[in-house]
């Protein structure tokens, strides 16, 4: 009977104090970050149908990627910036299902003015971010079918 009780309790969603859908948004303009790479040239100033289009995976200082993602992140009370990095811990095995209550703690504990630079700065965030949903039972599928 034991292991019908750890069954069910892995089999339910974690309750989080951030939304699935504002998560979504962020692993999805986390990816489009870490998806740009350094410019070939600063001011090309071709056609972009000649280059290819390779410009768009550019980082270049006009670029919003950044801004957009920095700007969701910002837009967080501290409760969901809370749930947010304890998500990115998750996502990455500092911390499993079982230990959220206490990813949740430290992430409260730790959370300062920069946890926006903390989690720009950390590479493939939208993986980790998605990994960390999984984990606790939610997903973005939802979301995902509702932008196309």
């Amino acid at each position: 009977m034991a292991s019908n009780e750890a069954t069910s309790t892995a089999d339910e969603v974690v309750e989080l104090d951030i939304s699935t859908e504002k998560v979504c948004f962020i692993i999805v303009k986390a990816r489009e970050f870490d998806a740009k790479v350094a410019p070939v040239e600063q001011d090309p100033g071709s056609n972009p149908a000649d280059d290819g289009e390779s410009e768009i995976l550019e980082d270049h200082d006009d670029d919003a990627t950044e801004a957009e993602l920095r700007a969701a992140i910002d837009d967080l009370n501290a409760d969901e910036i809370g749930d947010l990095l304890a998500l990115t811990w998750v996502g990455r095995g500092d911390f499993d299902r079982q230990e959220w209550e206490s990813a949740k703690t430290q992430a409260r504990e730790r959370q300062r003015r920069d946890s926006t630079d903390y989690l720009v700065g950390t590479p493939t965030l939208g993986d980790f971010l998605e990994e960390g949903l999984a984990a606790l039972g939610h997903s973005c599928e939802e979301f995902e079918l509702n932008r196309l």
